[in-house]
């Protein structure tokens, strides 16, 4: 088994064959900085040094030519072929709070939500709990790569994972979970992953910002708070953007919670509303109703978003050009 050294943090760790340097450093209790965990965002990379890696994923999105110049590669991509000596920095914030395992799921129950979006029920065949708004890698069978889909249940065992998960177009992935999957098919697992978890030691009130499956780790949150002694007493203000009334979701998930109407508080927002879908709520982009729906007082709040990537740079913008900063706001970047 290869043996991965950081020599500037005069540590190492070993990397199993059938795992990659970012995620065999996590599981061995190490702060590597990451965050979509696919190859997308790029925060992973680090300098190889000595030894031989292998690419998964040789045209990545996260890594550039100048990158590839300086003999930098992808952690989440990388397998060690032989001994490796690296260079990445190393970030308490980044160490795991949960260990995420690698396993497999059974599914056990499908709900359908909207026309494209699909609630996937799975029991784990080893049992790993996980943050609420943490997310996993699913790995469907016959589709060339992992795919990261935030759970959207609340588990203190870990004994199931539940992912609110959008049908893309020409998605390969999503489109054998939809079109293929049946009740009793497995798939791989791995996780918990994210830095965008729940953080119960805030004494602030909650702003939830969704567009898309961004629903499925803001409905995790959601629920955590409505359990969660010390926090069901606080404010959560949840706004959901989406195209048309077709597409909304999330109301009737909220509505179930101890606390909807009096501390939980939904917004919907169509960005494309017609005629025909008679709306007469926040129309516009989520960003700009969430700031309005606070009062503009958006650095009162803890923030946690999630959405396509447009809508989550337009949250960014908007949190700090209200004076939030950057600690109050919890986002795992995805493309």
């Amino acid at each position: 088994m290869p043996t991965i050294e950081i020599p500037a943090a005069k540590t190492s760790y070993n990397c199993p064959p059938d795992d990659t340097i970012l995620r065999a450093g996590l599981r061995a209790g190490l702060g590597m900085a990451y965050e979509c965990n696919v190859g997308s965002c790029g925060n992973c990379r680090f300098e190889l040094i000595e030894g031989q890696v292998e690419s998964l994923y040789p045209d990545a999105p996260g890594l550039q030519e100048r990158d590839k110049a300086r003999n930098r590669h992808l952690g989440c991509q990388s397998r060690a072929l032989t001994d490796c000596k690296i260079k990445v920095p190393l970030r308490e914030d980044y160490k795991a709070r949960i260990i995420p395992r690698q396993t497999h799921g059974e599914l056990i129950a499908v709900e359908e939500l909207t026309h494209d979006i699909r609630e996937f029920r799975f029991r784990l065949e080893t049992p790993n709990p996980f943050l609420p708004g943490q997310y996993g890698l699913i790995g469907v069978p016959g589709v060339h790569g992992a795919r990261a889909y935030s759970q959207c249940n609340v588990t203190s065992t870990g004994e199931e994972w539940h992912f609110q998960i959008k049908k893309m177009p020409n998605g390969k992935a999503s489109g054998a979970l939809f079109d293929q999957m049946k009740i009793g098919a497995h798939v791989s697992l791995d996780g918990p992953f994210g830095n965008a978890f729940l953080r119960e030691d805030s004494p602030r009130d909650i702003l939830c910002i969704a567009g898309g499956s961004g629903l499925s780790p803001m409905i995790s949150i959601a629920r955590a708070v409505s359990q969660s002694p010390g926090l069901r007493q606080r404010k959560l203000v949840f706004v959901y953007g989406c195209r048309s009334r077709r597409d909304l979701a999330g109301e009737s998930l909220l509505r179930e919670l101890p606390g909807f109407g009096t501390t939980i508080f939904y917004h919907a927002v169509l960005s494309h509303a017609t005629e025909e879908d008679a709306w007469t709520g926040w129309s516009g982009f989520a960003h700009e109703a969430a700031r309005d729906i606070v009062g503009g007082k958006v650095a009162d709040y803890e923030i946690y978003f999630a959405g396509p990537p447009p809508m989550t740079e337009a949250v960014m913008r908007m949190a700090i050009e209200n004076k939030a900063p950057v600690t109050q706001l919890h986002y795992d970047r995805f493309y």
